[in-house]
């Protein structure tokens, strides 16, 4: 089915309430392990619906943030999103304390009880309230970003629209888009700065209310971290700045080199070659046409998810003013199939929905039909090490969608790879330190950002602009507001997509299948687990960084 026949009706949560009331007296009545894993299925049914629902609305919903129904749509989700969370961790109570746990355990596996656990200590109904404030505070803070109107030369255009500008080839250009991009943004401290407060505050509170000093350990158990700690993540920040900042400040040098620049300033750090970044060649239906091509050779896997995701028309990947900024893939499970939102705006950026986003999405296709749906509750840090290891798997094939410039779009994305995960271990330091201390004042915030920057990107020069040389750079970060704690989850798959790229350059089928082996095993494993059955270096082992590193400045 296309995604645009999928009919849509609003989830009644007053009639969901009675289903899972009765749903739970079902499961409290059953006489076996049995007799509660039948139960289980029909959670699993209307779990799964809601879901599909709600992801159909939220869908439409971004896709045109002008559409009045689905604005309501999604307000109404919004509103009852924590209703739902907590049938479900009610509901799991009962699954989790089951006196036939030994063959439910069995059936689902020990990681969803984990999880379980997890989910509890997240969740409480007297969060509800301040769950519902959280979640306008983020839809307001995405409505102003998305909102945005720049004038570039009588045109006007939305943050994601401008951001070819900020790369343009023209230095003259991208200073002048830098300059804008830098306008809008300053324009509306103050609103960035009530939003940020309001949300630290709101977090703040709600992991008072469940035992806490602060927010940290109910964001972790959000983030269903089920097997490493707040310090195992501290460490691997300590990795980085040790082993992997050295590093990639020798690429930032080579890249000023390479463009023939005294110095590297703030408006070149997307930029790699003086001649401008590569660009794919082709309208945005010739590269979904490319990537049809690319995963039809890579591998018979890859073909038939990739027919499936253009048959169903699972793409939207058109930039429009009405559009929500950024991008994402997320499945539609009563269909089996996932969905791709993107914003192709003519940059490189366009290439990666196609290899990185497809990576989630192929990962899911992979496991759409597992009967056990706890198997899908990936961990960030898994489900990013499948989008941005397929970024390195697709290499082979980017002439089809670079043409003559493949060669310079590998170079930039391996460098762009590695001096991303500095950046993304600041973004969460950054946050840990906030939510540690969240009397901190705006003024003191921006400070703290601004030292950072200076830990993890030594080389980064703000030429005077003031609103960057105070540490304003972060308020664009939609996950910093939307999604706490989530941004190292990038910096830990990073590492792993790097390890994947040292052994493809040794042997790539042996890679693929090991890559494969992961995906498959989906979440029916922790995540150290996952790592040695993949083979690959757990991140969070002192000296994994230090030998990737290695690796990859021999390969250099």
């Amino acid at each position: 089915m296309k995604f645009s026949e999928m009919p849509y009706e609003r989830i009644d949560f007053e009639k969901l309430k009675e289903s899972f009331r009765e749903l739970s007296d079902r499961f409290e009545r059953a006489e076996s392990g049995e007799e509660q894993f039948q139960v289980h299925q029909d959670y699993y049914r209307i779990t799964e619906h809601v879901m599909t629902e709600m992801t159909i609305a939220m869908i439409r919903n971004d896709i045109d943030m002008t559409d009045a129904f689905y604005s309501e749509e999604q307000k109404h989700y919004d509103r009852n999103m924590p209703v739902f969370q907590s049938l479900v961790v009610d509901y799991k109570k009962k699954l989790f304390s089951s006196r036939f746990r030994p063959y439910l355990e069995e059936k689902i596996g020990k990681v969803a009880f984990r999880n379980m656990e997890l989910a509890m200590q997240a969740m409480d109904e007297k969060l509800i309230p301040l769950m519902q404030e959280e979640n306008r505070l983020s839809t307001d803070y995405n409505k102003l970003l998305a909102g945005a109107k720049i004038d570039w030369n009588g045109e006007t255009l939305n943050l994601s629209l401008l951001q070819p500008y900020l790369n343009h080839r023209d230095r003259s250009i991208r200073r002048t888009a830098w300059e804008k991009y830098t306008a809008f943004f300053a324009a509306h401290q103050e609103e960035l700065d009530e939003f940020y407060e309001r949300l630290v505050k709101n977090r703040t509170q709600q992991g008072v209310l469940m035992g806490h000093r602060n927010y940290l350990p109910l964001g972790y158990a959000r983030m269903n971290r089920n097997c490493y700690t707040a310090s195992d993540i501290a460490a691997f920040r300590q990795q980085v700045k040790r082993d992997l900042v050295p590093f990639a400040e020798k690429l930032h040098e080579r890249r000023r080199q390479r463009l023939g620049l005294s110095k590297l300033s703030y408006i070149d750090e997307g930029v790699y070659f003086t001649e401008g970044n590569p660009q794919p060649t082709g309208s945005p239906e010739q590269i979904l046409r490319a990537g049809q091509r690319m995963y039809s050779a890579l591998s018979p896997e890859t073909a038939e998810f990739m027919n499936t995701m253009m048959e169903g028309e699972l793409f939207d990947v058109l930039g429009r003013k009405t559009k929500k900024t950024g991008g994402y893939m997320t499945m539609l499970p009563d269909y089996h199939v996932p969905f791709i939102f993107a914003n192709f705006n003519g940059t490189s950026g366009d290439a990666d929905v196609i290899t990185h986003e497809c990576g989630h999405a192929f990962q899911g296709y992979l496991t759409a039909h597992d009967p056990i749906q706890e198997h899908n509750d990936i961990t960030m840090e898994t489900a990013e090490t499948h989008s941005m290891s397929m970024e390195f798997f697709t290499e082979p094939w980017m002439p089809l969608l670079f043409g003559s410039r493949a060669g310079d779009y590998i170079a930039m994305h391996f460098e762009d790879a590695v001096t991303f995960i500095p950046y993304g271990t600041m973004v969460d330091e950054f946050q840990h330190i906030v939510y540690e201390d969240p009397g901190l004042s705006p003024k003191d915030r921006r400070a703290l950002w601004r030292d950072l920057e200076r830990q993890y990107k030594p080389h980064l020069d703000y030429e005077g602009n003031a609103y960057m040389e105070q540490g304003g750079f972060w308020q664009k970060q939609h996950h910093i507001y939307d999604s706490p704690l989530y941004y190292i989850d990038y910096c830990i798959a990073g590492t792993n997509a790097l390890q994947y790229k040292t052994r493809m350059d040794q042997d790539y089928r042996a890679a693929w299948e090991s890559y494969l082996r992961l995906c498959r095993l989906s979440a029916s494993d922790f995540f150290d687990g996952l790592m040695q059955k993949a083979g690959l270096d757990n991140p969070f082992e002192d000296g994994c960084l230090r030998s990737m590193v290695s690796k990859l400045e021999r390969n250099l």
